[in-house]
């Protein structure tokens, strides 16, 4: 079985993409961290909104400060997604035998660019054109929760579905 896989957001600002990235970590059983300070409420109503019903599946934590993570985390593997990374975040192997933790920055800002340039073979990017600024941050991760979990084979997660009203068979 996978190491845990977790999904840390540092400061995040806009409730409705926590709210989603929330209902992708219930669904795929990744854990939540989120960093303070935040740019709203849990108890906000669109927080809850676009997490629905399933804020009460989550495995989540809150740190006061991004230091407060580390100290809290220290035997992770990180990978820091960032429109600064260099390395496609596809290219990367993700191991499974130590807890992964893919970390995003506040949407306005992204991640502190100290961390970045004391890290650089840890920066990840997901392509994009490099006209536009970035993508949605749930969406962003998305897409790295689903390749870290491509690579590990979707470890206890349904692979198949089924028809409410006809067989396949």
């Amino acid at each position: 079985m996978a190491a845990p896989l977790h999904i840390v957001l540092v400061e995040p600002q806009i409730p409705q993409n926590t709210g989603n990235i929330s209902r992708t970590c219930a669904v795929t059983g990744a854990c939540l961290h989120l960093v303070k300070p935040m740019g709203f409420t849990v108890t906000d109503k669109h927080l809850k909104r676009a997490g629905l019903d399933y804020w009460d599946k989550l495995d989540i934590h809150y740190h006061e400060s991004l230091a407060d993570f580390f100290d809290a985390n220290p035997d992770g593997t990180y990978f820091y997604f960032t429109t600064k990374g260099r390395t496609v975040h596809s290219d990367l192997v993700y191991p499974k035998n130590k807890s992964i933790y893919l970390i995003f920055g506040r949407e306005d800002k992204g991640l502190p660019e100290e961390l970045l340039y004391e890290n650089p073979e840890l920066c990840v990017r997901i392509p994009m054109r490099s006209t536009l600024r970035s993508l949605n941050l749930s969406n962003s991760v998305a897409i790295a929760v689903y390749e870290v979990l491509r690579q590990w084979d979707y470890p206890n997660l349904s692979t198949e579905g089924a028809l409410t009203k006809f067989a396949w068979d």
